[in-house]
């Protein structure tokens, strides 16, 4: 019973669609509309506005993050379930018939959440990555690897499960994008408005 619960306030908390809010409440329409259809911070970036973006992309995070730290805190050993239900709920949000975003931003907070090490891995790699490539997904896709990797290697075996599965499911989401870098057709970060 406590692994439903904490999955379902994980999902819950993944699941507000902060980017469609923001872009909402800015008066920018429905972001769903636009570029990729998602409701992520690259996605918001392509309305031309970064400070929506950027706000997106931290919100994302810490709906991942908080209800990782918390379930830690009051109710050690439950976290990964908080944390895979909370991508779960940015990537297949009820509200939305279940369209969501590709667990990027989010996947960044549990891993915060669930051992600094292992979000600080996550981060390094997606930075890295987006600066030298400005590919967000080609980002997304080698940090969310990175981040069973790094738990394997602080030996928290305990994370492991719910690393990868994190990890597979935001690759499968991103399988369109796999097959645009693998054609040289993916669109860089910062592109523009689509």
């Amino acid at each position: 019973m406590n692994i439903l619960v904490a999955a379902a306030v994980g999902y819950l908390a993944g699941s507000i669609p902060f980017g469609l809010l923001l872009t909402r409440a800015a008066g920018l329409g429905d972001v769903r509309r636009i570029g990729s259809g998602n409701i992520g911070a690259t996605n918001v970036l392509r309305t031309g506005n970064k400070g929506l973006a950027v706000a997106t992309l931290l919100l994302d995070a810490l709906k991942g993050l908080l209800p990782v730290m918390l379930a830690a805190r009051w109710y050690p050993g439950i976290e990964g379930w908080v944390a895979l239900g909370a991508v779960l709920g940015h990537c297949f949000p009820v509200w939305l018939g279940f369209k969501g975003g590709k667990g990027a931003a989010t996947t960044a907070g549990v891993c915060f959440g669930l051992a600094w090490p292992v979000g600080m891995a996550y981060a390094v790699v997606w930075v890295g990555v987006a600066a030298l490539g400005r590919m967000s997904s080609l980002a997304s896709l080698s940090a969310v690897v990175t981040a069973p990797l790094a738990a394997w290697v602080i030996e928290r075996a305990d994370l492991l499960p719910f690393l990868v599965l994190i990890a597979l499911l935001v690759i499968w989401l991103h399988r369109a994008n796999i097959d645009r870098l693998k054609n040289g057709t993916e669109p860089r970060i910062g592109g523009g408005k689509t």
